[in-house]
């Protein structure tokens, strides 16, 4: 196969090299303002790839200042670039300054290779960079590292007249550095916005943020070197990156074909790129689970700027090509029609997008496949970009600030400053103390007379208002304002005693990252602990999911369902808190952690206390509730494995006695989603059933909904799973702990459950009702085989000698969940929580 793509790339190359010739001058080359390409330790410039690079010795218009320097240079001519063979070492900080011209986004490009020397190891040396406002390298040695050199491309949006790159030596090592590149580029070239996926919102303040090149790929085409790019970049060709090389094939056409458009220049990709594609492998394929994925290992404490680039050079015809594109295993773009987009065949397009990690996996993936609605299946992508966002530390590299890293002066000038603006800072300190407590005695009076802006409460009422009690709390300063028994909205938190409960939200704290925010762990005045989830102003989701939360939680009560103890909503904040969840998501329990393995016996119970809370949510109220958002994430479980339904966010209240579904947009996670609902936008009870029918499979298989980077018929667990069942065959796919352990027919009457769950049509799929009753059926099984293998065992909840027949027909009455609240008995016990406490990624 490698051999194969290399021979396709001949001729390939030939006719890049042909059309630069020939088409490079129809675009005016971009040309930089402010491009400085410095070799240091250098006596002699040097070409490198059509770009002439500067001594750092001969050059005005930066200034290099160190207290001392070294230069080593080397004549071997077997270093892969003249700009490796020559490099200067500081023993102490040292940085460049350079004259800004142009503010805006600039490349800075670091080249580092440490030469052999007598005098020095540099192979131990210590290398922090940074800027006045980022931390680009932090302790890098290449004594830990694999490669024989390094080099480094970030893009920094610089705001002043100068930009100064200092080089720190770490742990009274050296530092050093062999070439430097500051150049401008155009500001169009990364926006201020992007696509968040997941959550499905807007990432705004991009323009903020420091980015670095982590992966820049040519796909189906050949190496791209800076002389054949207008902003000097590298594009490296996709092939090492491709999880199954079978599924796809290189194509490619002529690059002076490409149509460029007003918005798509050469800067956003060079013609070579558009002109080269991945194509699947198995066009027309029957199995809509068929995908192409490119798996590419990342850092998952940080976000990523994800570029994806499409040119159709494979249609003879407008309208041909749709098909969708994954990032991990949720849905970028849905139903991607090209020519649509573009009004033209060869054209470019591309898509920008901002994503965590995988979860459980510390890779990030692209997928492209078809469009199950597409008279064709078939997919192409071009081009693929992932650069890595700085952190709130302002890092790409730690969690250290640029504060922290530089050295502090000793110098009796700066001692003296220092002492001087301490002085200052205190008089100051003490007049922004009264003049704080001011604001504050006069913002206690606002609130006296006004409730929270955009949160109308009561909610649910009873007969004393909301704004009564809770003001007179607020005076009071007492910590609860509203009582939850007599209320039914939860306790109102201070903003100050949600500080102190979890330090100053502490990021050692942290549970987990979720689509509405950050989620903490807390400690009450009291001793009591609970999660704490705090909105993300970033967020567009927020407030709307604030809102549902509070309007679902005060007026559900079940055993099975999660009980928000209070809420915040002082100083522009949104934070929910609820008790602490001993055992955490159900999908910790299944894979990626090294926890403990469920037995089977376990799985169903947690499967039937998930359905009683469901069950309950679609007829225990006055009007059905759809959760619209089951998934393993959503089930949490407390110190005993008892499970609760969390993260009522997406639920909407279910049709009206005389009306058959809801219409709405869908919401959701893939994987779990309702092809009915997804296909017609009509909400019913049966889309979590379908959901359901998942997590069931989940739990058995133990094993994700979408796993992009598995075979292509594996892809979709639900898919998959029912290919198994079946056959009659389930027993072959299960976990392997469970191997040997389970009644045969208990995980039949498992099987035959879920399979009517997964049905294609809401109305072939049973009720919540009779799933939870078959479910108690194969428990039933399971008990039965146990109690004649061990007759002294009788670790159940279920009361023994009493027969259990499955049954097919709807039922809307079951021992221990009705439709009424009776079971706000069991809540004293309750302990809850909130989806993602684990899961970063959202929905």
């Amino acid at each position: 196969m490698v051999k194969m793509k290399l021979l396709q790339w001949i001729p390939l190359a030939l006719a890049v090299v042909f059309s630069w010739f020939m088409v490079h001058g129809s675009y005016a080359a971009f040309t930089p303002v402010d491009n400085y390409l410095i070799d240091c330790g250098s006596s002699q410039t040097v070409s490198i790839q059509g770009r002439i690079f500067i001594p750092d010795s001969k050059q005005s218009s930066f200034e290099l200042k160190s207290q001392k320097s070294s230069v080593i240079v080397s004549s071997n001519s077997s270093i892969p670039s003249p700009i490796f063979r020559s490099l200067r070492v500081f023993p102490a900080p040292a940085s460049y300054k350079f004259k800004i011209k142009q503010k805006g986004r600039h490349w800075i490009r670091l080249y580092f290779y440490p030469l052999p020397d007598s005098s020095h190891n540099l192979r131990s040396a210590s290398i922090t960079v940074v800027t006045e406002k980022f931390v680009l390298l932090n302790n890098f040695t290449f004594k830990n590292y694999n490669g024989s050199y390094l080099f480094k491309e970030f893009s920094v949006n610089v705001t002043s007249d100068t930009l100064a790159l200092t080089f720190i030596p770490s742990n009274n090592s050296i530092t050093f550095v062999n070439g430097i590149e500051v150049v401008s580029v155009p500001d169009a070239l990364v926006p201020d916005q992007a696509f968040s996926r997941p959550p499905s919102a807007t990432f705004s303040g991009l323009s903020d943020n420091a980015i670095e090149t982590v992966y820049r790929l040519n796909m189906g085409g050949p190496l791209i070197t800076p002389q054949n790019d207008t902003l000097g970049r590298t594009w490296e060709n996709d092939e090492k990156y491709l999880h199954v090389n079978s599924s796809a094939v290189s194509v490619s056409v002529d690059p002076s074909t490409i149509k460029y458009r007003a918005l798509v220049t050469p800067e956003i990709a060079p013609n070579w790129v558009y002109a080269t594609a991945e194509r699947m492998g198995n066009a027309n394929v029957s199995n809509l689970n068929f995908n192409m994925t490119w798996v590419f290992p990342v850092d998952p404490s940080f976000m990523y700027f994800v570029r994806l680039h499409f040119c159709d050079i494979v249609s003879t015809a407008l309208n041909q090509l749709v098909f969708n594109v994954y990032i991990n295993s949720d849905i970028a773009i849905g139903s991607l029609e090209l020519s649509s987009m573009t009004s033209s065949l060869a054209a470019p397009y591309y898509k920008d997008f901002v994503s965590n990690s995988s979860h459980d996996l510390n890779t990030l993936s692209v997928s492209v496949g078809p469009d199950p609605l597409a008279e064709l299946y078939d997919a192409i992508i071009n081009g693929v970009e992932i650069m890595k966002i700085s952190n709130d530390a302002g890092s790409l590299n730690g969690l250290l600030s640029v504060k922290g890293l530089l050295p502090k002066s000793s110098s009796k000038k700066s001692n003296t400053g220092i002492i001087i603006g301490s002085a200052l800072g205190a008089l100051a300190a003490v007049v922004l103390i009264a003049l704080c407590y001011c604001l504050f005695v006069v913002r206690r009076s606002k609130d006296t007379n006004q409730g929270h802006p955009w949160l109308p409460l009561p909610l649910y009422g009873n007969s004393q208002t909301m704004t009564g009690v809770s003001m007179t709390s607020r005076k009071s300063g007492t910590a609860s304002c509203i009582s939850l028994d007599s209320s039914n909205l939860g306790r109102f938190f201070p903003f100050q005693e949600i500080m102190d409960a979890t330090n100053k939200f502490d990021e050692s704290l942290l549970l987990g990252v979720g689509g509405f925010g950050k989620v903490y762990k807390g400690t009450l005045e009291d001793g009591t602990t609970v999660a704490v989830k705090r909105g993300n102003p970033r967020s567009e989701q927020g407030l709307a999911e604030f809102r549902t939360e509070i309007e679902m939680l005060s007026k559900l009560r079940h055993r099975h369902l999660v009980s928000l103890i209070g809420y915040c909503d002082e100083r522009s904040e949104m934070i929910l808190v609820y008790e602490y969840m001993a055992n955490g998501p159900l999908r910790s329990h299944l894979y990626g952690t090294a926890l403990p393995s469920l037995s089977w016996k376990q799985r169903l119970e947690i499967c039937i206390g998930a359905a009683r809370g469901l069950h309950y949510l679609h007829t225990g109220a006055a009007q059905s509730i759809i959760h619209r958002d089951v998934k393993t994430t959503n089930i949490l479980l407390d110190e005993n494995f008892v499970a609760k339904v969390a993260d009522f966010g997406l639920s909407k209240t279910g049709p009206a006695l005389d009306q058959t579904h809801v219409s709405t947009a869908v919401k959701g996670s893939f994987g779990y989603l309702d092809p009915e609902y997804f296909r017609r936008q009509q909400l019913t009870e049966k889309s979590d059933v379908y959901s359901f029918g998942v997590v069931l499979m989940e739990v058995l298989c133990t094993r994700p909904a979408l796993n992009p980077v598995l075979p292509r018929e594996q892809v979709n667990i639900a898919e998959w799973a029912m290919s198994w069942q079946k056959k009659g065959m389930l027993d072959q796919i299960m976990d392997q702990a469970l191997v040997g352990k389970v009644n045969s027919a208990s995980l039949k009457k498992f099987g035959e459950t879920a399979e009517k769950c997964l049905s294609e049509y809401g109305v072939d799929r049973p009720s919540m009702g009779d799933v939870l009753w078959n479910l108690e059926y194969a428990l039933q099984l399971e008990e039965t085989s146990s109690a004649l293998a061990e007759p002294e065992d009788n670790s159940t909840n279920h009361i023994q000698g009493i027969p259990l027949t499955p049954f097919e027909t709807s039922v809307s009455m079951i021992d221990g969940v009705n439709s009424g609240t009776d079971d706000d008995a069991e809540d004293s016990t309750t302990s809850a929580v909130f989806s993602q406490l684990v899961n970063p990624r959202g929905r």
